[in-house]
């Protein structure tokens, strides 16, 4: 798998096929965590410019272009037959993970942490519905805020008692990422996914911009529209740094 410089984060040139085929041979491996991240301009922008959270993005070993402006930037670095035809999108690499792990004798185990309990028992309901075959061995819900003393330990615990290797997390970035990377040494071995919004969308609790946006870049335009006050100094702040950097790279070479 080829990756390439995205303003200092190293994007895989890659598409689902080739994600899930990733990410299935890592979990068989069972030799150590293995961290997934599908990036958009937002993970993009925070890397370069916050050095603890690059810190912790540079733990991980997959990084997918979720965003199409990051498809755009690896395209530019790729000859005209291997361009990329589309992204790599955080809630559709889920599905599809779950699709090609829905077999009677699969040997992948799903966990997910992370989110509401009540948007836990929506997932759990759509997985068994959808994905009969498919190994969801455990869920847990942490506390909302900071987490009491021994409750990282707790979680350990349970991924390692349920024997998951495909272990799902929904804690919003850039906790997710941050918490997958400073325990990266002890968790269990699995593949762990920084998975963002993909648990609210799934449940159906919030709605996923149509297909039109997605395909142009202007997801961030939909989902800014829908929730202007929570996401307007995100969008503002980091798709402007993320164009910023791109071009300063790009003058500089």
């Amino acid at each position: 798998m080829k990756f390439k410089n995205v303003i200092g984060l190293p994007v895989a040139a890659t598409d689902y096929v080739g994600a899930v085929r990733w990410i299935l041979e890592k979990a068989t491996l069972a030799d150590r965590a293995y961290a997934v991240e599908a990036a958009n301009t937002h993970v993009a922008a925070l890397a370069r410019s916050d050095p603890e959270f690059g810190a912790s993005m540079a733990t991980f070993d997959l990084i997918t272009p979720d965003g199409m402006p990051l498809v755009w930037s690896v395209n530019a670095q790729l000859p005209p037959a291997e361009k990329l035809t589309g992204r790599v999108y955080g809630p559709t690499l889920m599905l599809r993970t779950f699709e090609a792990t829905d077999t009677t004798d699969s040997p992948f185990r799903h966990f997910l942490l992370g989110g509401k309990q009540t948007t836990l028992d929506k997932l759990t309901a759509r997985f068994s519905s959808e994905f009969p075959n498919a190994k969801l061995v455990g869920v847990h819900s942490p506390p909302f805020g900071e987490w009491p003393e021994g409750e990282t330990e707790n979680i350990i615990a349970k991924i390692r008692a349920s024997g998951a290797n495909l272990v799902w997390v929904g804690l919003g970035c850039p906790k997710q990422e941050h918490w997958i990377a400073r325990h990266k040494h002890i968790l269990p071995p699995a593949v762990y996914f920084g998975i963002g919004a993909a648990f609210a969308f799934h449940a159906g609790e919030v709605k996923q911009s149509p297909a039109i946006f997605q395909k142009t870049g202007l997801e961030w335009a939909y989902r800014l529209a829908m929730e202007p006050r929570r996401l307007f100094k995100r969008y503002l702040t980091y798709n402007s740094l993320f164009l910023f950097h791109t071009l300063r790279d790009h003058m500089r070479g």
